[in-house]
Parts: structure tokens; C-alpha cells; sequence
């Protein structure tokens, strides 16, 4: 089985090929606004790297969120179409589990993403990759709260909070796969963004 992983929630392009066995290919790229641009062209690109037919993925997994509202549809967009056009089954995983894969301490994992307004994109893992908290979006102080009952953990991110020791987020691509890559199928055309978080327009909406 070949897999091929994307991940564009942020600014960054995380992307991999592997099978069962090993990582062929892997790319960590910071984009920012080229990511639209380019994210294709780099995925193409590894393809064409390591000499393997785009025609042989067997599987696609593809990070929903959360994270960047226009990063996370790039990559959700790239995914859909790839594995609509091949026939390639698809399935999804989320950016706060592969930051808490990427650790290998044996602790309690909570990554981190800056949602801006005092609030973060967060879950809580156990050293077992568990969920104690789904990924959520939430006050930073209620996630402190939260943490004020546990012990042992690490805070992951790129990015910085103060008076937070972070440590900061490299994604283990191979082990992101072989973690998700037996999760469900899901069709293409049901592949959506999780973004937890309403949109701007959503929000305006709502208060209407």
C-alpha cells in the first residue's frame, strides 16, 4: 500500500509518501501565501522526486483541521479532487493529533494552536495518543483549568504563548501515517473542513 499524506492547516505544506514499511518522500515547507500557489506543484514535485506514478497511491489521508481557514481548504480541495479522479479512498485526520503523534515523550500531549482572542485550537492526549480532550476550541484560561487537575504534560506548537514553555512542532510524518492510515473511508464529496470555529461570516450570521 502506498500512502500519500497532506497537511496544509497552517502555513506550513506537510506532506509524505510511504507504505507499510517506510517514508519514501516528505516535505515540510513553510508557504504562508504561496501556499495556494504552490502546495500542488510541491506534491507533484515529490512524485516526480522519488520516481514513483501518481497513479500509484492507494490511499490518501488528509488533515481536516484545525487550523488556517484557507490552508485547511487548500489541502481538503487537493485531496477531494485526487481521490475523486483516481478512485483513490480517502480518509481524514486532524492537525492536533499529529502534533501530539509528532512527540515521542511519554507524557501528556496538548498541542496548541493560536485561534487569536485569548482562545486555542487544543486537545489533551495520554502518553497512548488518547483523547482526554477532543480538539476543541476554547479559552486558553479554561484549558489551563483543565491541565490545573493533570500532571506531566507538554505543550506543543509553532506557535508562542506567553509564559508557556513550548516545544515546538515536527511533525512525524511516518508515524502520523501509520497512525491514521486504517482510519474509515469516507466518500470524496463528504471530505469537509473541521474547523471548530465559526467563520467570520458564520458569526455575523448567528448574532443577526
Amino acid at each position: 500500500m502506498i500512502y500519500l499524506y497532506i497537511d496544509t492547516s497552517s502555513d506550513y505544506l506537510y506532506t509524505a509518501l510511504s507504505n507499510d514499511n517506510a517514508l519514501f518522500c516528505e516535505k515540510k515547507i513553510k508557504l504562508e501565501t504561496n501556499l495556494s500557489k504552490d502546495a500542488l506543484f510541491e506534491i507533484t514535485k515529490m512524485f516526480e522526486e522519488v520516481n514513483i506514478s501518481k497513479d500509484s497511491v492507494d490511499k490518501i489521508i488528509v488533515c481536516n483541521g484545525p487550523g488556517s481557514f484557507t490552508g485547511t481548504r487548500i489541502g481538503i480541495t487537493i485531496a477531494k479532487v485526487w481521490a475523486w479522479s483516481k478512485k483513490v479512498p480517502i480518509t481524514t485526520t486532524n492537525s492536533l493529533l499529529g502534533m501530539a503523534l509528532s512527540s515521542s515523550k511519554k507524557c501528556i500531549h496538548v498541542p496548541l494552536i493560536d485561534a487569536r482572542r485569548d482562545h486555542v485550537y487544543a486537545a489533551i492526549y495520554d502518553s497512548e495518543y488518547q483523547e482526554i480532550l477532543k480538539p476543541s476550541h476554547i479559552l486558553l484560561t479554561e484549558l489551563m483549568d483543565k491541565l490545573s487537575k493533570l500532571s506531566d504534560y507538554e505543550f506543543i506548537s509553532n506557535d508562542e504563548f506567553e509564559d508557556l514553555e513550548i516545544n515546538l512542532y515536527n511533525p512525524d510524518l511516518f508515524k502520523i501515517i501509520e497512525f491514521t492510515k486504517n482510519n474509515k473511508e469516507i466518500n470524496p464529496h463528504a471530505v469537509n473542513p473541521e474547523y471548530l470555529k465559526l467563520t467570520a461570516a458564520e458569526e455575523k450570521k448567528l448574532n443577526d
